[in-house]
């Protein structure tokens, strides 16, 4: 991995008492050495495979301010993290469910790009057995389900601040919003909408094909050769580009898909990153209510799956075996 690591430093937040949060702040930076290189790998890896939101510093942020200050060099990397992770300590004591953890804050490089990642991480305990086969107990950072994590790319923002991608962070789990105490934190808002991109992506398909009039199974084999460079796009980590997409796509009627989403104001960035669950709607129906949960094949649709928009009911001709053997054996259990 071409990751070269700057600088990194570690704070702790101790939880005491309801709404008590304590703060013990290192007085000097890790020492760049073969573990903290692992870790920083390690967050960048678990992080970059994470869906993520894009936001941008408000016009008053502190935290902007701060490390604009340092990145001129009128503050250390390390004060400049004491005094953030003060500012982050006052933002989640406003809430209950304000937890502890170990606070990083890593400067590094990788791919050409200069990043700051700032994150929270739980302390877990753990058995170990040593060469001895005795067992002891061990402490270790829960990299992989972190879920309070936010990433400056410091080129971008330095390059173009104009930009509303710059920042990335995630959403946390549900009851722990980010946007409620770590966008705070940042003084940041949500920026780039990656959802609605892929959203408008795929209305600007289907309107495409309805204006080139393509039948039923043209217009799916339209859908699957976005989808299918959607998804390469997606696991190989790059970004949806319009103009490499419109170049995979043969033109239908005078325009190709490149002038088409030009010309008819779907407001389509040059390039966004994939959304894996919206581009799914290319391929598949899916949804969940109610109990039941429903995904089938888009090709499937008029031909084995039929709706009637009347009594908003769905009528499946052959179903699966195993849920056909599930049926089976409960109609004659007497259950019915």
């Amino acid at each position: 991995m071409s990751l070269d690591l700057d600088q990194i430093v570690l704070h702790q937040l101790i939880k005491r008492g309801e709404q008590t949060l304590d703060v013990i702040l290192r007085d000097s930076p890790l020492s760049n050495n073969q573990a903290t290189e692992d870790m920083v790998a390690e967050l960048h890896r678990v992080y970059s495979g994470k869906s993520k939101a894009y936001g941008l510093f408000n016009a008053e942020s502190p935290l902007a301010e701060a490390l604009k200050n340092c990145r001129k060099g009128e503050q250390s990397f390390l004060d400049f993290t004491r005094d953030s992770t003060g500012r982050l300590r006052d933002e989640l004591a406003k809430y209950p469910f304000a937890e502890g953890g170990i606070v990083v804050f890593c400067q590094y490089r990788y791919l050409a790009v200069e990043y700051l990642l700032i994150a929270v991480l739980n302390s877990c305990n753990s058995m170990l057995v040593n060469d001895q086969l005795d067992i002891t107990s061990t402490h270790y950072l829960d990299i992989d389900r972190a879920d309070i994590v936010a990433r400056i790319d410091l080129t971008e923002w330095e390059t173009n601040p104009e930009s509303s991608r710059y920042l990335t962070f995630l959403r946390g789990r549900v009851g722990r919003k980010v946007s409620d105490f770590f966008m705070d934190f940042l003084a940041a808002s949500e920026g780039l909408d990656t959802k609605a991109q892929n959203r408008g992506l795929l209305q600007a398909v289907d309107d495409y094909c309805a204006e080139g009039q393509l039948n039923k199974n043209e217009r799916q084999s339209y859908r699957q050769q976005v989808y299918t460079y959607c998804n390469g796009q997606l696991q190989s980590g790059e970004e949806i580009a319009i103009e490499d997409l419109a170049r995979e796509l043969p033109p239908v009627g005078e325009k190709d898909f490149q002038q088409f989403t030009n010309d008819n104001g779907y407001e389509l960035e040059d390039h966004f990153p994939a959304d894996r669950g919206t581009l799914r709607q290319l391929t598949k129906f899916s949804g969940s209510g109610g109990g039941i949960t429903l995904s089938f094949d888009a090709l499937l649709f008029g031909e084995r799956v039929f709706w009637d928009p009347s009594t908003d009911s769905l009528t499946i001709k052959g179903l699966p075996p195993n849920l056909r053997d599930q049926l089976q054996r409960r109609l004659s259990g007497g259950d019915k």
